[in-house]
């Protein structure tokens, strides 16, 4: 079952990384599309129209 990634996770992803690098101040929008990236690109494919017609 895939589970979409949600905003509370790019949250945490996003604190966790900033925190990280020092809690460097103005950057949020960095870590936030960081965070949504990674965990994008960890979450399994999503079914294909054509995956799931089979």
């Amino acid at each position: 079952m895939d589970v979409p990634v949600n905003e509370e996770q790019i949250r945490t992803l996003a604190f966790y990384l900033w925190e990280k690098d020092g809690c460097p101040e103005g950057r949020s929008e960095e870590y936030w599309e960081k965070a949504r990236a990674q965990l994008l690109a960890d979450a399994p494919p999503a079914a294909s129209s054509a995956d799931t017609a089979k």
